[in-house]
């Protein structure tokens, strides 16, 4: 049997265990949503001011959203390009940003560790599987360009297929892309471990209360409000829910399942013995890990988007929507053909028009968010919630002069242009992936999208 719901909730509460509002309270900072964003601002306001009265309000349970459901890969990605973050300033902030990006993949570590959350951590870095030609000539471009932003060969580099092979044995390389900066978690468990955490440093969350309204100097609720001078908007995939805001983040879908556990015989044939993260080069991204109990969990991009911003709850796909998940990862690796999916499920991740991720503060409105990972927030969103808290207290550092601070945003279309228009890029990126297989050449039609999306 298959369970609809995911893997990493078996340790972690599936229903809300807190309260939820009932009546007004007032706060220093009121945080919406109980993912990593708001849950990683609340712990390092805590850390630069521990006095002050941190309120966080979540609609379902901690970690019911992308932070409970993702891959677990906490790593240094950053859903826009380098030279883009380098346009908006300069080479050398550029390089900076990259080294925070770096530094975020252990800073997680470190914290947990510090915490005492067992959060499944180990830095077994990351393997992307090279395919065919197209592939490989674009991972050599991409290691010139971070080559360019700091990242040196015990950073990141290509190898050969037999290297390759020695990380795990999959079908059909070429060569591979290795990582040193990546390393696998359970993600629930460092959604929850957090929320205990600042529970016992006194923040108040409060589950099964979604927020209706933001407003100057109020989050409001069917319960109560939240009276804070200062408003924290960390909603990620599910900002299109909350007024006003459905053109800035859109929800696009992300699909994972998970095997049953492997015998050590067949670990023995996949490889992945040190747990890197795994995937290939494709555009369409899919990502894996080995659990720390012997399964495989694997996930896809791909799923259309819904017309109008709509966010599909719980699973809300129909179960040959996971084929092409399973598919995939059975190409990868056809030992695994007649191994049991165990769980399937899907996450909802926030996109800006841009492609680009952004931490926003404005403190003469009160009002501050962070968001549009792109589906790479694990590391991103620790960075993002020591930005934030910085700005809040008005503490000035490094990291808050960095070009993804109070970057301009630019809403996305109205429809039917938005779904036209975003239904027809994941057509591309699916096209070029076949165009790459069949003529092992780059399909640099994935390239003239992304100077659209720019």
């Amino acid at each position: 049997m298959t369970i609809d719901q995911p893997l990493w909730w078996e340790q972690t509460p599936t229903e809300p265990t807190r309260a939820a509002l009932d009546g007004d309270v007032d706060a220093d900072v009121a945080v919406v949503g109980a993912g990593y964003t708001g849950l990683w601002t609340a712990h390092y306001l805590l850390e630069r001011d521990p006095t002050l009265r941190v309120v966080v309000v979540e609609s379902r349970h901690v970690g019911y959203g992308a932070s409970g459901r993702n891959g677990g890969w906490c790593y240094d990605g950053f859903a826009a390009s380098l030279s883009r973050v380098e346009r908006a300033s300069d080479l050398e902030t550029a390089r900076r940003f990259a080294a925070a990006l770096r530094a975020a993949v252990d800073e997680v570590g470190a914290t947990a560790r510090r915490l005492d959350l067992d959060i499944g951590y180990h830095k077994g870095g990351s393997i992307e599987f090279l395919r065919n030609g197209g592939q490989l000539a674009r991972a050599e471009e991409d290691v010139a360009a971070a080559r360019r932003y700091g990242w040196k060969e015990a950073d990141l580099r290509i190898v050969g297929r037999d290297e390759a092979l020695t990380h795990g044995r999959a079908e059909g390389v070429v060569g591979g892309l290795v990582s040193t900066h990546a390393a696998a978690i359970q993600p629930a468990l460092l959604a929850h471990g957090l929320a205990g955490s600042l529970e016992r440093r006194g923040v108040r969350i409060f589950e099964r209360t979604p927020a209706t309204t933001l407003r100057r100097g109020a989050v409001d609720t069917p319960g109560g409000s939240v009276h804070a001078p200062m408003i924290v908007q960390a909603t990620e995939g599910y900002t299109a829910r909350l007024p006003g805001l459905r053109r800035r983040l859109v929800p696009l879908y992300s699909l994972m399942v998970a095997t049953e556990p492997l015998p050590s015989s067949l670990w023995d044939e996949l490889g992945l013995a040190d747990r890197a993260l795994f995937s290939d080069y494709r555009h369409l991204v899919i990502y894996g890990q080995r659990t720390t109990d012997g399964r495989i969990a694997f996930g896809g991009r791909g799923a259309p988007y819904d017309y109008g911003s709509r966010i599909r709850d719980g699973v809300a796909f129909r179960p040959a929507d996971f084929e092409y998940v399973r598919a995939a990862l059975v190409d990868l690796f056809p030992q695994l053909a007649d191994v049991a999916v165990t769980h399937r499920w899907s996450g909802v991740l926030g996109v800006a028009r841009d492609w680009h991720p952004r931490v926003v503060v404005d403190r003469e409105a009160g009002m501050a968010w962070a968001g549009g990972y792109v589906g790479s927030g694990v590391a991103v969103s620790n960075l993002a919630g020591r930005t934030l808290a910085d700005l809040i207290v008005g503490a000035e550092s490094e990291i808050t002069r960095f070009p993804w601070v109070n970057r301009p945003l630019r809403g996305w279309e109205p429809e039917p242009l938005r779904w036209a228009g975003i239904n027809t890029a994941l057509w591309v990126m699916k096209s070029a992936d076949r165009v790459e297989t069949t003529t092992d050449r780059p399909a640099r039609r994935a390239d003239r999208l992304w100077k659209i999306v720019e």
